[in-house]
């Protein structure tokens, strides 16, 4: 057995129930597979005049700006002719993020495990996809995700919504005569599209939004939304998917913006003045991400994102920043 393949074994054999030591042991595996194996990173390191054997723990490992997978292909070794790149979103002539995944399988892998530890078989469900902006470009792994799962579910109506939102609310209809247990995936401003029709559903339903207004409705904070999604569509909770171009694996909220990552990711928060600093439980900073999924590319990014963790290692997350940011809104948000 190669030695990535016997990485990969070891992350996801890790659960719920693996110890933090557990964890690190991994972590500490993926992070001298990739400081040898992907160049970028190794020299990323080498900058930081790093000594990778003096390494011990994972909040000890070099979290990689995420602006790289802008400008370098973020890889082990080369890429191959195989390969899948997964880009982000962007406005026109913005430089788009670019995640090459040699292996497609390892991200199979992730999702379909994830997604069963926090909801169970694909097959018990109906799936709806509201993503219109995603399904107007090429190379969105939630796309891809979601096109995968909505296979398995096997369900004769589960499928992809671009704009067609009379036809989805035709057929929340009649999910609701059957009873059938139905998850409803989308973007922030086309679930309230959807809500302000005049839909209204029933706890068979679960609501999962992914965020982002993308220009086309006004801003809300995250509990804003919620409270007028659950008004609008008459359920009780709100659910959420937390994912990125960059990252293979997804954490999930199942109520008040609060997320659990799946077991071979791991959230840590950075003092936005000093990015190698981590702050306390409850404290506001930017977001570094192990996803240990990322076993091709680099499984330690340090994000755009701003949030803070709570003592059971869930997460929040309360914006986003760019450099003109890092002095000033760590003094907004406490």
């Amino acid at each position: 057995m190669s030695i990535l393949k016997d990485i990969q074994k070891k992350v996801f054999k890790l659960n719920f129930n693996s110890s933090d030591d557990d964890f690190n042991l991994v972590a500490l595996d993926v992070f001298n597979y990739q400081v040898q194996h992907n160049s970028i990173y190794k020299a990323y390191v080498s900058g930081l005049k790093i000594n990778p054997e003096t390494v011990k723990h994972y909040s000890h490992i070099p979290f990689l700006p995420i602006e790289f997978f802008k400008s370098k292909a973020v890889i082990c070794d080369e890429i191959q002719d195989n390969a899948v790149c997964f880009s982000s979103s962007g406005t026109t002539g913005q430089i788009t993020s670019k995640h090459y995944v040699n292996d497609i399988s390892i991200y199979e892998s992730s999702f379909h495990q994830g997604f069963e530890l926090f909801y169970g078989n694909p097959s018990d469900y109906c799936i709806l996809a509201l993503l219109p902006n995603y399904l107007e470009r090429t190379g969105s792994s939630l796309v891809y995700m979601f096109d995968k799962l909505i296979q398995e579910s096997q369900h004769p109506q589960s499928g992809f919504y671009l704009n067609n939102l009379q036809d989805l609310k035709k057929t929340i209809e009649e999910l609701k005569q059957t009873k059938q247990k139905t998850i409803l995936l989308g973007v922030t401003y086309a679930l309230l599209d959807l809500a302000e029709m005049g839909v209204e559903l029933t706890n068979d339903f679960i609501v999962m939004e992914t965020g982002g207004m993308k220009g086309r409705r006004k801003e809300l904070l995250k509990e804003e939304l919620h409270l007028i999604l659950k008004q609008l569509l008459k359920v009780e909770v709100i659910h959420s998917e937390y994912g990125m171009t960059e990252l293979l694996s997804q954490a999930y909220s199942k109520q008040d913006g609060v997320f659990q990552c799946s077991p071979w990711m791991k959230v840590l928060i950075r003092d936005m003045n000093d990015p190698f600093t981590y702050v306390k439980e409850r404290k506001s900073g930017g977001v570094n991400v192990i996803d240990l999924a990322n076993l091709n590319s680099c499984a330690f990014i340090e994000t755009k994102d701003l949030g803070r963790l709570n003592q059971d290692s869930h997460f929040e997350i309360l914006g986003r920043f760019d450099n003109s940011d890092l002095r000033g809104c760590n003094l907004m948000i406490q």
